[in-house]
């Protein structure tokens, strides 16, 4: 067996970030920028008002003047003239100040008199008016590559009058149960059965992760079945397989896909859940033989999968990992790393993890349950209630 640590180096250097390709912004949401993002015009292109008001030259408006209003420039609609000595124009937020002037003075200190204006209060050179460029400049990296795109970042990108951006491509992900037992969620059930599960939460979090999820349902344990992946994965940059990775469902993999190329590179991983995990490839596409409990299924996909989409996208992982108070004592370890399902709760400001009594890889309702799974190193001693330990957060 080999630690959690080597065989995430092992499978994350087995790929690289996925080629570039170009989508309109309305699609972009969620995808990982190839390269940066940049503005194609300032915001705001020219100086704008940040108020309703007046345009007028400071040195005019000074409390008591009375200057003549020229003309208007609601937002869209310039005033294009030039303001002299003497003169305002009326402004609303977001019109574009006129050539000459250099203050804007706010409606609530004016008085509106027969095609002129009263200043009641003092211009301010520069006040309310917004420069442009204030908010970003033509050419200036809005987004950088990497990011994966949130609502706010693809909003920037839209004022930078960027109708278009560079996106890594969506990693397809071929992914396939194996088991005689099992069957879909109201199908009928076979004898001793029972229903598939994970390769439902398995879809979801590689969609979630940014991957193409390609399910290619469940296959029976024969070997003309599991070679036939080989054939249906073609294009994918990762196959999945769920299940089958037991002592004696090894053999039958390597046997199954090795006259289709698989090459094993390692085989169990000293942690808990997930000891039998598979890691190789099937001619020159990386797959990765997830275990088949479902809690173990899941508990991989995190630690093993999920750094695999974010090398194929050029990111990095970002599973949360913060430091609680144990809310329960804790036997010592064994040889194998171990993740515990756990609540966490906020007491006094600090966060306090408490592990499930039973931790049956099996028990997928008290994975649904947990905030969080806490990281217990192997040979770790017994912890008292109140020992530090480190936890990941699941949501």
């Amino acid at each position: 067996m080999i630690p959690v640590e080597e065989a995430v180096e092992r499978i994350v250097a087995a790929f690289a970030p996925t080629a570039a390709e170009t989508v309109a912004i309305g699609d972009a949401a969620g995808r990982v920028l190839a390269a940066d993002a940049i503005a194609q015009a300032s915001q705001p292109p020219a100086a704008v008002s940040s108020m309703d008001g007046y345009a007028v030259r400071a040195g005019d408006a000074v409390s008591g003047a009375t200057l003549t209003v020229i003309g208007s420039a609601p937002a869209g609609h310039p005033f294009a003239g030039h303001l002299r000595a003497g003169q305002a124009v009326r402004i609303f937020t977001g019109g574009v100040v006129p050539d000459g002037a250099d203050a804007i003075v706010i409606q609530e200190d004016t008085e509106a008199k027969d095609g002129a204006v009263v200043i009641r209060e003092a211009a301010v050179a520069g006040k309310h008016i917004r420069r442009a460029g204030l908010d970003f400049a033509e050419g200036e990296a809005l987004v950088r590559a990497g990011t994966r795109l949130s609502a706010r970042d693809l909003s920037l990108i839209a004022a930078g009058d960027v109708a278009e951006v560079s996106v890594r491509r969506r990693p397809r992900i071929v992914f396939a149960a194996t088991g005689d037992e099992l069957s879909r969620p109201g199908e009928p059930r076979k004898p001793g059965g029972i229903v598939a599960s994970s390769g439902y939460a398995l879809a979801a979090m590689i969609e979630g992760w940014g991957g193409e999820a390609v399910d290619l349902g469940i296959l029976p344990d024969t070997a003309d079945a599991v070679a036939s992946i080989a054939d249906k994965a073609a294009g994918a940059d990762l196959v999945v397989t769920l299940g089958g990775a037991s002592v004696g469902d090894h053999d039958l993999v390597q046997s199954a896909l090795g006259p289709k190329g698989f090459a094993l590179d390692f085989w169990k991983i000293a942690m808990r859940p997930g000891k039998p995990l598979i890691f190789g490839r099937l001619g020159e596409t990386p797959l990765l033989g997830l275990p088949g409990n479902p809690v173990s299924t899941l508990v991989c996909a995190l630690l093993f999968l999920k750094p695999s989409i974010a090398a194929m996208l050029g990111t990095e992982a970002t599973t949360a990992r913060v430091i609680a108070k144990l809310g329960a004592a804790l036997k010592a370890n064994d040889g194998r790393q171990d993740y515990l399902r756990a609540r966490i709760e906020l007491v006094d400001g600090e966060r306090v993890a408490t592990p499930f009594a039973i931790q049956d890889s099996s028990m997928l309702s008290i994975f649904a349950r947990a905030d969080a799974l806490i990281v217990r190193a192997p040979h770790a001693p017994a912890s008292p209630t109140g020992a530090t330990v480190e936890v990941l957060l699941l949501d």
